[in-house]
């Protein structure tokens, strides 16, 4: 399973806001602090926006922060709703397939297995712990 880059800054991101409860910070600083695209985070940000985990606010003051809390916030869906598509292989689409051997292939059910063992597991953490240690986090994201 390989996760996109905008799921990784979608989670790298609410991580950051986690670590910095109740503060706006601008999408630049964000970027700089955890290594991101300013570009590519404004994307992330407007997602995370209409998906109802942070607000924003533009102008002078403005920025983004968490309007959830941590706790609430599944690491599971969030990469659901992230991620454009878990099609692992060409079977995975019916439209796009175009394998002979789709229709006794044992790969396609080991592999939807598989993908769905993985969000099983993200499914039983939230965004609250991956931030159990904010100290040693914060102190990693000092400019």
């Amino acid at each position: 399973m390989h996760l996109t880059r905008f799921t990784d800054n979608a989670l790298r991101c609410l991580t950051y806001l986690a670590l910095h409860p109740g503060e706006r910070e601008t999408v630049g600083a964000i970027a700089r602090r955890m290594a991101l695209s300013e570009d590519h985070l404004v994307k992330v940000v407007q997602r995370l926006a209409r998906l109802g985990y942070v607000e924003t606010l533009r102008g002078r003051g403005g920025g983004v922060r968490l309007i959830q809390e941590p706790a609430a916030i599944n690491i599971g869906a969030v990469v659901r709703q992230t991620e454009e598509n878990f099609r692992l292989v060409e079977c995975f689409d019916a439209e796009a397939n175009h394998c002979p051997i789709a229709p006794s292939c044992v790969l396609a059910p080991a592999l939807g297995e598989a993908l769905e063992a993985f969000l099983d597991v993200l499914d039983r953490y939230t965004l609250e712990d991956f931030t159990k240690s904010p100290k040693k986090l914060v102190k990693l994201l000092i400019a």
